[in-house]
């Protein structure tokens, strides 16, 4: 730590006398009298345009990492990133992209390090209980992705190219249109990179000999990251078209193609070569949405429709150059979304809302290279549709300007199955109007149906499973103060408890296969806290800081299923038991600094909470820099902008065995012409 307190300080004396207007604004700080009744009691943290759009080349999982008190499980550069809240796994984050669920239907989970920062105008996480105003089956949160219109008049274009180590290529291109009512926009990126970086592989000792073949000592090779290329596109097109009196329409349109092959494991000695290990996603989203207002009423439509088409192709060489098909697995899923909602104020102290939200699935999964199963037919997998209705009512009251009080009630239904009602209580209170200091409460309860995966994959899908279901309780504080554009300065604390039934884990089986079960009860606790301070140093200087903390013990309180079974009353598997993250930013005129430093306490592997040398991962910490300079012409904006990824060179892994980058560097040039 007192080397990163260090480093920080020397790099701001040295890039102080560097910096050479660029306009930051303070945020805002909202009078807590003035707060919209939608937010009463919710534990949510809202993401900027400078969190997203600090560095293009960031996936939301990036994002989320540094902004953040979730947790990210990374398997390595431009490999699968997932998110998980308070202690539980990434299937119980409820994810949305403009009102519609994106967590796959195989899986439950959302890989977040396919969804280019790039493309995100707004995003929240609502945490906790919070999650059931939006979505059931987020027991531990959830995350709301938004794509906004730019409602300006004519023409305008940004291009960014990227240049960075390994090899890496990064195009961004993106190009506005806006005429009176109309709106229009196209988004674009590319990425691309051998993605071969050098690391200390620590699961392997080469000997070293003297002249008569003694072993006179050892050492950690240096190897480099095998196998893993990749090749991402993304387009986004968006229409939107206001009308005073018919409504607000919107029409967004997104398709990713992904071409990446799979690393090896650090504990692979094979040749790099004589394997193909490669996953084929192609994914297209649209969304068709309608909003009305009028004084107290608001009305929502929307319709939608998914197409992912994922294939995955693994091949090895048994010797003499033969490769032999180990896996070709195909899997296509077809979802259709429809949702309508209403929400009325009434006299400024009641607000009533209704939602009817529908996901129709259909899956087809199998792998065409079969095998013989264990009565001897031949195995290929399922085809499997599944519908999930989700129904919500709501009312707000706020008798006055310090009390405020919500209740929602939620039901679902999947696969024809009727969850309980679900019920939501939040509770406010502001108990010092000067620094709007807001406390707040709430407690809900929530389901999560198995996903198809759960109950159908062959072999080991268990059609037996039950729900998991959860009890969510927190409590805490908030406040914000600020001098008239002099400094802003706001934070919270927050206490949660979780219990968790039926929890699912996959296990293996005498039979040579993994299959889920409902074994566990799971008491996930802890403190998030978080803290904001923008500062105006005067003469075009600003600063600002913001961090957050988790402290998340997640506990197996379930009943040992064998004799040696060592795993309750344990931490669960990787589930870091605190994180921290920290951006500083520092800016004068038109030249930017920023630093971004992470923190994850030690992660168990294993369900024992062994801390052999596979047992275990060591905690590390990461950190970031970058400096940008604008480039003010009359034809156009040119900024510059330097990035320096794992600063310190850390050895470390946020997943056995699966290697990760030391220090490397991206270079960015962005033209905004002006037309």
């Amino acid at each position: 730590m007192v080397r990163i307190v260090i480093s920080l300080f020397a790099i701001v004396a040295v890039a102080v006398p560097l910096l050479g207007q660029r306009t930051i604004s303070l945020p805002e700080v909202v009078s807590a009298t003035a707060r919209p009744m939608g937010d009463i009691g919710l534990q949510r943290t809202s993401l900027d345009s400078l969190a997203l759009k600090e560095n293009v080349a960031l996936s939301m999982a990036d994002v989320l990492a540094y902004n953040s008190s979730v947790f990210v499980k990374n398997y390595g550069r431009a490999t699968l990133s997932t998110v998980a809240f308070r202690g539980t796994s990434p299937s119980h984050t409820a994810v949305t992209w403009n009102g519609m669920e994106i967590n796959s239907p195989m899986l439950g989970m959302t890989d977040f390090s396919t969804i280019p920062a790039f493309f995100i105008d707004k995003a929240s996480l609502l945490h906790g209980t919070s999650s059931v105003n939006v979505a059931g089956g987020g027991l531990g949160g959830a995350v709301r992705l938004f794509t906004e219109p730019r409602r300006s008049d004519g023409w305008g274009l940004q291009y960014v190219q990227g240049i960075g180590s390994f090899n890496t290529f990064d195009e961004f291109l993106h190009v506005n249109y806006g005429h009176g009512r109309w709106h229009t926009s196209t988004r674009a990126v590319f990425s691309s990179s051998p993605n071969d970086y050098k690391f200390r592989n620590r699961d392997k000792k080469e000997n070293i000999y003297d002249d008569n073949h003694n072993i006179i000592g050892q050492y950690y090779p240096t190897e480099r990251n095998r196998s893993g290329a990749y090749k991402d596109l993304h387009l986004l097109h968006e229409t939107y078209y206001d009308s005073p009196r018919a409504g607000d329409f919107g029409l967004k349109l997104w398709y990713s193609r992904t071409n990446r092959e799979l690393p090896l494991l650090t504990t692979d000695y094979g040749d790099g070569g004589g394997f193909e290990n490669r996953q084929l996603d192609n994914t297209f989203r649209g969304v068709l949405s309608w909003k009305y207002r009028r004084k107290a009423l608001t009305l929502d439509a929307d319709a939608g429709y998914a197409y992912t088409r994922l294939a995955y192709d693994y091949r090895r060489d048994t010797g003499g150059g033969t490769m032999a098909v180990m896996t070709r697995s195909r899997s296509t899923v077809h979802t259709v979304y429809l949702n309508a909602a209403a929400q009325y104020v009434v006299s400024g102290r009641w607000m009533f809302s209704a939602s009817l939200k529908g996901h129709q699935y259909l899956v087809k999964s199998r792998d065409l290279n079969p095998f013989e199963g264990v009565s001897g037919h031949t195995i290929y997998g399922y085809d499997k549709g599944r519908v999930h209705l989700t129904g919500a009512l709501s009312a707000r009251w706020r008798p006055g300007s310090r009390f405020g009080m919500s209740l929602v009630l939620r039901d679902e239904m999947v696969a024809r199955e009727f969850s309980p009602v679900i019920p939501a209580l939040f509770v406010d209170y502001t108990l010092v109007p000067r620094c709007n200091l807001v406390l707040k409460a709430s407690g809900s309860r929530n389901y999560r149906y198995p996903t198809l995966n759960d109950l159908y994959f062959l072999p080991g899908g268990n059609p037996r499973l039950k729900a998991e279901s959860g009890w969510t309780y927190d409590a805490g504080m908030q406040f914000a103060i600020g001098r008239g554009g002099r400094y802003a300065l706001s934070g919270s604390a927050t206490w949660f408890s979780s219990y968790i039934d039926n929890w699912i884990i996959w296990l293996p089986t005498t039979k040579g296969f993994f299959s889920p079960r409902n074994i566990r009860q799971v008491h996930a606790y802890g403190v998030e806290l978080k803290a904001d301070l923008s500062v105006s140093l005067g003469r075009g200087w600003m600063a600002g800081i913001d961090g957050s903390y988790s402290w998340t013990p997640s506990v197996n309180n379930g009943e040992p299923v064998s004799e040696s079974d060592n795993s309750v009353g344990r931490q669960l598997p990787y589930v870091p038991r605190s994180s921290a993250s920290c951006n500083f930013r520092l800016s004068w005129r038109d030249w930017t600094l920023h630093y971004k430093w992470l923190h994850y306490s030690r992660r168990f592997t294993q369900s024992s909470n062994e801390q052999s040398l596979t047992g275990s991962l060591p905690a590390y910490y990461m950190n970031n820099v970058s400096l940008e300079r604008i480039f003010r012409w009359r034809p156009l904006d040119m900024s510059v902008k330097l990035a320096v990824n794992n600063l310190f060179n850390e050895e470390y892994l946020s997943v056995l065995s699966r290697p990760m980058p030391g220090i490397n560097f991206e270079l960015f040039l962005s033209f905004t012409p002006k037309f």
